[in-house]
């Protein structure tokens, strides 16, 4: 009987329709090549070989088309994904969690004091700050700008739907519209709820494992009479190995835990705490500024202090639960618990208890909210006690910028920690010490003298987190010994930084549309510029500053892609003279041409493998600092510009006004290149590998971020291949080996299924990986999974007793994301383009393929020939030898 070897390719992020794949072409006289036959799987998942395929075939092409879980065909889910990139900012914050450099090997033996336990918790808590942004964005929109600021019949009549009851009678006394405001945060948080729980089946994804033969010995409690596979032999037998399994050795990379992928349990516990903990902000915004200001009396107080002492009661248990092995592990489908219950009681009863304080009657203590509340026609009238400047609801903008400052300085920790490990610790807590003396001393709270007149609070801010920065400072954590000596530009990104710099990302994005959506309604609910220039509607101070801080990091972003693009127009003239020295005979016009269109593509290949870490730690840097002022600014609760700009102020409000008018349209422009990314391929590849390389790690820090594909791509990928390989020999289906072979961001899905599979299964299979990252991107942005001490164990997994290591990479100096791979069998340099010119009687130049068309090169071909002769003869492989 022939054998047979079968090659399994898993594309990018791209989404490369099967036939293009599979390399399907048109027949003779035809327009379009025939439709590939869909093997396995359904519509949105599935493997596909070529229609002409013939189960005899030496050699059989098979594709897993992956790509509709993240961008589907031209229909209305393509904007409901689009939708998903609103949620990108708690993509980034879930993706911080696995750049730790110390992610241990097991994640069993993880302990929340050990230096990856306190990154981690400091990322989740970190999370549920970001989840807090949201809820107090959308408390601002209905609690502040509609319930509290909107008074006028006019302004109500903008607001879809009967509120204009909300501007007179019985609603518009006391606290009692800020109640029916309480209805917008709320909303939304339900609706992001119910699409969370609708995802819970990607993490209930789990691998099937192959049935065994009817005379193999049936595991305890199975029927004998349980069915077989369709087309299954009734007197089928295993295939004899070729040598006794093995026990499989530590887990020496965390990606071979068997409930990496299967975290339906600890997302839902996770979905309740942050969902809770939105609904705790979204509640103590009104409540607050009631108990401050009108302090609660007789049966009002029996109300309001359990209140406090529900929603107190709901973040103390949140903010512990992060740290605890029952949420932080993952073991599959497991209850909610009794600390999620009891989250989600307190939750209930702090939410009534609010909602009844806020309609009840104003006490007769303290200042009455209502006194404070601005009154309609200020838009035409002076500044005066009923028409301040600022008309926020009392206490907003002290939240929003204690949050804000809040997470710079835990995002400060994140990378200190992560960086120099506990010790690290010390520079961020003396500045949350110090900041806290130092607003108790501006306020009065703390005996002695008062603060010198000339001196402000925010100019105190600054100093204090630039001791808190110092912890990023401090000596990197040494490697342990007997490392393996790093490759060229392989060492960690940003110094060890990188789960604070992905974290601030998204961090920055989330503050962009917190802002952005503030601008956005003010202008809708003020109907357009005021007489005098007031408006009825206003937004927090620290809003007006956002929109100034975006502009200035607009600026930076700017000069960044300045200076890259000066980068490879040097690297671009250094190439171009490189290629054009290789030969002493004189080149032609067409070769000239056709060597700067080359020179190109490795200039964008060295800008990538060379300098984009470097760049992206640059703006980073500068970020921060722009972040620091920005804080410091909030904490001066004062205007970017007066009200009446003029002079150098007035160049100061055009420049807040620009970057608020920018805000506002920020997140149509995301939702919109999110709907282009599915739809337009250049878009896609430009910016669709952020999309597909945050979604490819599990929920495990965010609950509410979008789903992995990854839950479902790597369980259906490590079914297939181990079903296939247990086949008996006499099935028509079955197969001597399997060529895995990825490109790109399939590389990584490849490189989790081969973790994942048996000892037994890997004995018959060889990675193919082209277009790979695994050295520049994932192995210093990840280390604690592609790191050059976690790629030996992926190696050592593909290497068979007595053999060789099983994987070969192939990779082009014009494909500005694959590169070598120094842990592989061997390195195939791929020659891109085959010629300058045209030969054999072609008219079209060959085409420069950058980061394509790989499994169409004569190396590639060669390859795979000389790898499915070793698979069928079931020899070992060879030894490591230079590609």
């Amino acid at each position: 009987m022939v054998g047979r070897v079968l090659e399994l390719r898993v594309h990018g992020v791209s989404n490369t329709p099967p036939g293009q794949i599979l390399g399907l072409r048109p027949a003779p006289g035809a327009d379009a090549p025939a439709p590939p036959w869909r093997v396995a799987g359904g519509p949105v998942t599935g493997f596909y070989r070529s229609p002409t395929a013939e189960p005899a075939d030496p050699l059989v092409v098979e594709a897993y088309s992956w790509g509709r879980l993240t961008s589907g065909a031209r229909t209305a889910r393509d904007v409901e994904r689009a939708l998903w990139t609103l949620l990108l900012p708690f993509t980034l914050a879930n993706v911080a969690l696995h750049a730790r450099p110390s992610v241990p090997a097991d994640p069993a033996t993880e302990r929340w004091h050990s230096t990856s336990g306190i990154t981690a918790w400091l990322i989740r808590l970190f999370c549920l700050s970001l989840t807090g942004t949201l809820a107090l964005t959308l408390t601002a929109v209905g609690v502040d700008l509609v319930g509290w600021q909107c008074v006028d019949d006019d302004c109500l009549r903008r607001i879809p739907g009967p509120w204009q009851f909300l501007g007179r009678g019985w609603w518009s006394e006391g606290a009692r519209s800020l109640a029916v405001g309480l209805l917008v945060p709320l909303g939304v948080l339900t609706l992001l709820g119910l699409v969370s729980w609708r995802t819970y089946q990607y993490e209930a994804q789990m691998p099937a494992e192959p049935v065994p033969p009817p005379d193999a010995p049936q595991p305890v409690g199975t029927p004998a009479h349980a069915p077989q596979p369709l087309g299954t032999p009734a007197d089928r037998r295993e295939r004899p190995e070729a040598d006794p399994a093995a026990p499989d050795p530590p887990p020496g990379n965390p990606l071979q835990d068997r409930t990496f992928w299967t975290g339906e349990g600890q997302l839902r516990r996770g979905a309740v705490l942050h969902l809770c903990t939105g609904v705790v902000v979204a509640a103590a915004v009104p409540l607050g500024a009631v108990l401050a200001l009108d302090p609660p009396r007789g049966g009002r107080a029996a109300v309001a202090w359990p209140t406090v002492s529900a929603l107190a009661a709901v973040v103390l248990v949140a903010v512990v639960a992060l740290a605890r092995p029952g949420l932080t592990r993952r073991a599959g489908a497991t209850p909610l618990g009794g600390w999620s219950v009891t989250v989600a009681v307190l939750t209930a009863v702090g939410l009534a208890g609010t909602v009844l304080v806020l309609l009840l009657p104003d006490g007769p203590a303290g200042t009455p909210l209502a006194d404070l509340r601005p009154t309609p026609g200020c838009a035409g009238q002076v500044v005066a006690p009923a028409c301040p400047t600022d008309r926020s609801l009392p206490g907003l903008d002290w939240i929003v910028a204690w949050l804000g400052t809040g997470q710079l300085l835990l995002l400060i920790a994140i990378g200190s920690v992560a960086r120099s490990g506990r010790r690290a610790l010390a520079a961020p807590a003396a500045a949350v010490l110090l900041l806290v003396l130092g607003f108790a001393w501006f306020t009065g709270w703390l005996p002695g003298p008062p603060p010198p007149a000339a001196l402000e609070f925010w100019t105190v801010v600054v100093p204090i987190v630039a001791l808190a920065a110092s912890g990023l400072l401090l000596r990197r954590v040494p490697s342990p010994a007997g490392r393996p000596p790093p490759e060229p530009r392989s060492d960690l990104a940003w110094g060890g930084r990188a789960p604070a710099v992905v974290a601030g990302f998204g961090w920055m994005l989330c503050v962009s549309y917190s802002a952005g959506l503030l601008y956005w309604v003010t202008d809708r609910l003020n109907g357009g510029p005021a007489p005098g220039g007031r408006s009825p509607v206003v937004p927090p101070v620290p809003v007006l500053w956002a929109g100034l801080v975006f502009a200035g990091a607009l600026l930076v972003l700017a000069a960044t892609v300045a200076r890259a693009g000066l980068l490879h127009l040097r690297l671009r003239r250094h190439e171009y003279a490189r290629a054009t020295a290789r030969t002493d005979d004189p080149l032609s016009a067409h070769d000239l041409r056709r060597c700067r269109d080359v020179s190109t593509w490795r200039a964008l290949h060295r800008l990538v493998g060379e300098h984009a870490v470097r760049l992206v730690g640059c703006y980073a840097a500068a970020s921060a600092v722009l972040a620091t002022l920005g804080c410091a600014a909030l904490l001066s609760r004062s205007p970017p510009h007066p009200t009446v700009a003029t002079g150098g102020a007035a160049v100061v409000e055009w420049v807040s006004e620009v970057g608020g008018r920018l805000l506002g349209w920020l997140p149509v422009l995301i939702a919109t290149v999110g709907l282009l990314v599915y739809r337009n391929d250049l878009v896609r590849r430009s910016f669709g590998v952020v999309w597909d390389v945050g979604t490819f790690w599990p929920r495990t820090a965010h609950p509410l971020a979008p789903p992995s594909y990854a839950e479902r791509a790597v369980p259906e990928l490590q079914t297939r291949t181990a079903g296939l390989l247990a086949l008996a020999e006499d099935d028509p289906r079955s197969v001597d080996g399997i060529i895995l072979s990825g490109h790109s961001q399939g590389t990584v899905i490849c490189a989790a299924v081969l973790l994942q599979l048996p000892a037994r299964s890997r004995r018959r299979i060889w990675f193919f990986s082209y277009g790979c990252q695994f050295t520049r991107l994932y192995g210093r942005v990840f280390p604690g999974y592609f790191g050059p001490e976690r790629l030996p164990v992926l190696a050592g997994a593909l290497t068979p007793p007595g053999g060789g290591i099983r994987w070969t990479n192939f990779w082009r100096d014009t494909d500005p994301l694959g590169w070598p791979v120094a842990a592989g069998e061997r390195n195939l340099a791929v020659r891109d383009p085959e010629a300058l010119h045209p030969d054999d009687g072609e008219v079209a130049d060959p085409p420069i393929r950058n980061h394509s068309g790989y499994p169409e090169a004569p190396e590639f071909h060669r390859e795979r020939s000389r790898v499915a002769w070793l698979l069928r003869r079931g020899v070992p492989a060879p030894r490591r030898g230079a590609g």
